[in-house]
């Protein structure tokens, strides 16, 4: 593809809030020309699908049902379509969007038609947890446990209406924890992409924030395996330390120029006073993964933007690398 063109970008769901966020990043390109339906006719089935065929990508930021329809909308076969929706995510007809899941993955979404978007719970609990089982040093049959903290924003139109009431319900203040039938939505691609037997026991908590998520993994040295680990530790005869692990996520991730890996050890530098700050990455595309541990556990952080890597930049990203443009285009 040429970059001297304008590529044709159709949002469907343009209002919803990943829809907006997409539409904010496309809005300050010059390589971008963005079809805009009538706000009256967003729902009509034939002008969608005249935008959706006339598109060179079209996005998709509806609920999973619309977003299946949306795609059995499309007859151009050079439409590429990036659903943002759980519809798809572990279709094997559709390639997974997370760039830095395996050296393959930007190959696999730069000659796909059909590109998954991660969740944002997922794209952080996967990206704690791949090296490990990439590298055969985690167990795959491990049963793990993680929770997410999370903005509102992450609950859409109706959760950001909640909690932006004036004067907030006292119910709001506080962290609320969820999910609590342990069936999230985002629990099959966390499986499915880390290549863990089990889907882990995850606990989502959102709080009084607009955005900005961390996922923490928890783990102690038994979940691993000795014969893919080569290290000097002496700590209690076990061959495993967290300096170990930090140098594994250090080489697997370093060619991902949106993945950074904070210093091992440096608590000043990675913590505020011992707290670890959330909203960090917000406005970015990045993911910080931090490194905590013992010589019997660790806690493996890691953080992003929910509206950004969590969805819209990591949307972006992908148009990016199907494009054949630099990924990080319009993203810093």
């Amino acid at each position: 593809m040429e970059n001297s063109k304008k590529f044709k970008i159709f949002v469907d769901g343009q209002e919803g809030t990943t829809g907006l966020q997409i539409n904010d990043y496309l809005a300050k390109r010059n390589d971008i020309e963005v079809l805009k339906i009538d706000n009256d006719k967003r729902k009509d089935l034939n002008e969608r699908a005249k935008f959706i065929n006339e598109s060179d990508i079209t996005f998709l930021c509806l609920p999973d049902e619309a977003a299946k329809e949306s795609v059995s909308l499309c007859s151009n076969p050079n439409t590429c379509i990036i659903d943002t929706s759980t519809a798809h995510r572990t279709n094997p007809d559709w390639v997974y969007a997370l760039p830095e899941l395996s050296p393959e993955q930007r190959n696999k979404i730069k000659n796909s038609k059909r590109l998954a978007n991660p969740g944002c719970h997922a794209s952080a609990f996967i990206l704690a947890v791949k090296p490990l089982i990439a590298t055969g040093i985690l167990k795959s049959e491990s049963n793990l446990m993680a929770s997410s903290l999370t903005g509102y924003s992450g609950g859409g139109k109706k959760m950001i209406a909640d909690y932006q009431q004036n004067p907030l319900p006292e119910k709001l203040l506080s962290a609320r924890p969820y999910a609590l039938n342990l069936t999230h939505k985002h629990l099959p691609e966390m499986q499915k992409y880390t290549g863990l037997r089990f889907a882990p026991t995850f606990q989502p908590i959102v709080g009084n924030w607009y955005k900005g998520l961390a996922v923490s993994v928890f783990l102690d040295y038994s979940n691993f395996t000795i014969k893919n680990l080569n290290s000097n530790s002496n700590s209690h005869n076990s061959p495993f330390d967290a300096k170990k692990i930090h140098e594994i996520f250090k080489n697997y991730y370093r060619n991902d120029q949106f993945i950074r890996i904070l210093p091992y050890a440096d608590l000043p530098q990675i913590s505020d006073n011992g707290f670890f700050d959330v909203q960090a990455n917000n406005n970015t595309n990045f993911v910080d993964i931090a490194i905590f541990g013992d010589d019997k556990h660790l806690i493996i952080m890691s953080r992003l933007d929910n509206l950004g890597k969590g969805a819209s930049g990591s949307a972006v990203q992908a148009m990016n690398i199907y494009l054949g443009l630099a990924e990080e285009t319009g993203l810093v």
